[in-house]
């Protein structure tokens, strides 16, 4: 069986019996209750396998998060149909989705400065989450804050550009972001990606709330760690693998560095990160591809469970 047949039938298989509970997984999910499901992948096997408090491998969870992730893989695909560029402006590409009362800065955000999360515009996220998603338009809401830095400066984490992105997207392409997704991700990687939540303008959430199989996770780790391929099939162009995971700016919560839409490590982590400790990951150095779920209602602050799972990443994981 060849070393790619394998995997995709690996991925596909029920979980393996648990090892010891000494071993260093088993000991993380009793320290850390929200911990959910883990799926290591190494080359062409599969190494680890484990789901914990009553979590299936196989069931759909939310990624939170993760999702700004997929949003970033979806402008690379577009970007390699000629459908957008990365510094094409949001004045030329999608000239409706802007309000007559936004700062004049707004038009020339580029869906590179979205991806990236540096559009300069207030966040949306954090305490701001609340009042955005319950605001009458969500772009609107989003392109109407302020500019608190210039566009393509310093990284301020919203939701609310990646929402945007993922609008642009669905104006240029003409499709929806959930059609793009299905036909350049789900239809080439196998994979299940349900609807999610629409804003009430219609546009599906570019940022926040998609929901995957932690299998179907661990094979968006895979394609990306081999370069944008999976099972013969290059379904993310190399280029925007490499353009993507390449560090832009850097996080002022955890530290990493971030590309567009993937978050680095000193260690040779490139991955996304949804909010309670959900994580898609590769090491390509190592030929590592990991999927992570926990309990999506607490939180993973990096100083707290999501420093854990990091140590996790860096110690065992390496390790193995």
């Amino acid at each position: 069986m060849k070393r790619r047949d394998f995997l995709v039938s690996a991925l596909a298989l029920p979980a393996l019996p648990a090892l010891a509970q000494s071993d260093p997984f088993d000991g993380f999910a009793e320290r850390h209750p929200q911990f959910r499901t883990l799926l290591i992948g190494r080359g062409g096997d599969l190494l680890v396998e484990r789901a914990y408090g009553g979590a299936r491998l196989d069931a759909l969870a939310n990624i939170k998060s993760c999702s700004k992730s997929l949003v970033a893989l979806l402008l690379g695909c577009a970007i390699d149909r000629g459908e957008v560029t990365l510094e094409a402006a949001l004045g030329d590409v999608a000239p409706g989705l802007i309000p007559s009362g936004a700062a004049p800065e707004v038009a020339g955000i580029t869906l590179g400065d979205l991806a990236s999360l540096r559009a300069g515009l207030e966040r949306t996220s954090g305490p701001n989450y609340g009042a955005w998603v319950s605001s009458g338009n969500w772009v609107r809401y989003a392109l109407s804050r302020p500019m608190v830095a210039e566009p393509g400066g310093r990284m301020l984490y919203s939701t609310g550009s990646t929402h945007v992105l993922g609008a642009a997207l669905s104006v240029a392409t003409g499709e929806t972001l959930l059609a793009q997704a299905r036909a350049r991700l789900g239809r080439p990687l196998g994979i299940e990606i349900p609807p999610w939540t629409r804003d009430p303008q219609g546009y599906y959430l570019g940022g926040n709330e998609m929901a995957l199989t932690p299998r179907a996770m661990l094979r968006v780790a895979v394609m990306m760690r081999d370069g944008g391929a999976f099972d013969g099939a290059q379904v993310v162009p190399a280029q925007w693998v490499d353009t993507s995971t390449r560090p832009l700016t850097r996080s002022p919560y955890s530290g990493l560095s971030y590309g567009y839409g993937w978050f680095m490590s000193g260690s040779g982590w490139a991955l996304a990160r949804g909010y309670g400790g959900q994580i898609i990951a590769f090491h390509a150095g190592r030929d590592l591809a990991v999927a992570v779920t926990s309990d999506p209602t607490l939180p993973a602050r990096s100083e707290g469970y999501f420093g854990a799972l990091m140590a996790l990443l860096d110690g065992p994981v390496l390790s193995i």
